[in-house]
């Protein structure tokens, strides 16, 4: 916009930031955030005590502000889980190589302003619970 500067853009430009439980990690994310997946597979189940609810965005967008105690898992050949080492705080989901990473959904400061659009892994969702909602269900990820 004329007149403004190039610092007054960026206040502009959509921010989200996060962290875990005990604050030794916390981010920032410029840009917008993609709508929330809940995924059901046995390893969100696993690393989250229930289904994990995450959004993403570009990689380069995720500025980590605290990180001292990042911790990262290679939870299968292709992907890995990042978590506080102090707190356990189950933070981010990256699939190796690939340009995108999600984030914990519940770890986002609110208000987040991002909305539940999808459920997957649904054939693997554990016998406790129902999904009742009339949001799309894939039975893998597409």
């Amino acid at each position: 916009m004329p007149g403004q500067s190039s610092l007054e853009l960026t206040e502009i430009e959509t921010t989200h930031s996060g962290g875990c439980l005990c604050g030794a990690v916390r981010y920032r994310i410029r840009g917008e955030l993609r709508g929330v997946i809940a995924c059901h597979c046995s390893q969100c189940r696993r690393t989250s005590g229930h289904y994990v609810a995450m959004t993403s965005a570009p990689s380069a967008n995720l500025e980590l502000t605290t990180a001292e105690r990042l911790l990262w898992y290679k939870s299968s050949d292709t992907a890995e889980r990042g978590f506080c080492g102090r707190c356990g705080g189950n933070l981010f989901w990256r699939q190796i190589g690939s340009d995108e990473i999600s984030i914990t959904a519940g770890t986002l400061d609110t208000p987040t302003n991002i909305t539940m659009e999808q459920h997957i892994f649904v054939a693997d969702k554990s016998d406790y619970y129902a999904i009742n909602d009339d949001l799309p269900k894939q039975q893998q990820w597409q």
